[in-house]
């Protein structure tokens, strides 16, 4: 079993469903001949051919528009989106048509894509490139959206995607693409949607967070068990619809949560699982639940990159401020 990169995991998941439905195409800037400005899709084009690995003009609406009619006829179209801070124009589309077509047209027409786009900051990229917009994502009816924080779960929540009957949006974080090496095996299992993943188990907090946090989450959780405290670690993975039930039963037993992500605080996905352990789980709460984000600016550029981004320091102080409360 090989040891892969999340981009390399990326681009296996791809390769296999390709070979494995006929029905599946790539779309999207650069993606065929260059493989991408991350090599997400590098050597498809030459495998399965122009046809169906297809290089786009610089035009993000026009890519997910023509992916829409690809998935309405029968397709199974995965577009990729350049960078993050470059989908804005491409919204029109996901949410006007996308997100309505089962329902516009009461069934009669389905619109299986996946849009990919790397997000998140950490790799000292120019302004536009290191945006976190998946709140924006999450808050349209019928948008699936999805952030893996591994290659495991890369591949397996990729091949998911592709093969799931709705439209998926799959935020790949940048700083993680060929941050570690794990080994996945090329074997077309698909990793269950709409799941959290307790990534490690404990009895003192809840630490909940997703995508390319999840590495500074669980380093937070080293420096914790060092000094006797028990962190419970769950990455939400699909980001919309949101497994309450696992940070419910989580915090049932722990009593304490702290929330961690990468994009802006106000309107953050932290304030809708906050909110919900409040409106569900107010009685199994110790203590107020902390949220450790990002602030409310524009990503700074490089040098102060490090500054905005949640560190490990920062959760640990905000899991003790938790943990002295009663």
């Amino acid at each position: 079993m090989a040891e892969i990169t999340l981009v390399e995991a990326v681009n296996l998941a791809l390769a296999h469903e390709m070979a494995r439905d006929p029905a599946v195409v790539l779309l999207g800037e650069d993606i065929g001949n260059n493989g991408g400005v991350f090599r997400a899709t590098v050597g498809l084009q030459q495998r399965f051919g122009a046809e169906r690995v297809i290089d786009t003009p610089l035009a993000e609406s026009a890519i997910a528009g023509t992916a829409i009619g690809m998935a309405a006829m029968g397709l199974r179209p995965v577009a990729e989106i350049q960078f993050s801070g470059f989908l804005y124009p491409a919204l029109d589309q996901l949410i006007n048509h996308a997100g309505r077509l089962r329902n516009r047209s009461r069934g009669r027409l389905a619109c299986p894509l996946v849009l990919r786009t790397p997000c998140g900051g950490g790799i000292h990229a120019p302004e536009h490139h290191s945006e976190s917009p998946e709140a924006i994502l999450a808050h349209t009816p019928g948008l699936r959206v999805v952030m893996p924080s591994s290659p495991a779960r890369a591949y397996g929540l990729l091949l998911a995607a592709i093969r799931d009957p709705d439209p998926v949006m799959f935020l790949e974080p940048t700083r993680l693409y060929r941050l570690f090496r794990q080994p996945v095996e090329d074997d077309g299992e698909a990793l269950p949607l709409d799941v959290c993943y307790t990534l490690r188990s404990g009895s003192d907090l809840t630490l909940v967070s997703w995508g390319a946090m999840l590495h500074e989450t669980q380093a937070a959780a080293d420096v914790l068990a060092a000094e006797g405290v028990s962190a419970e670690v769950i990455d939400l993975a699909t980001l919309k619809p949101l497994d309450m039930d696992t940070i419910l039963e989580s915090v049932a037993r722990t009593g304490r949560c702290v929330i961690v992500h990468e994009a802006a605080r106000t309107a953050g996905l932290g304030a809708e699982i906050a909110a919900s352990l409040a409106e569900e789980g107010l009685y199994s709460l110790l203590a107020p639940v902390q949220r450790v984000t990002g602030y409310d600016t524009v990503m700074p550029l490089s040098r102060l990159e490090y500054q905005y981004l949640p560190s490990v320091e920062r959760i640990v102080a905000a899991a003790r401020k938790t943990l002295e409360a009663s």
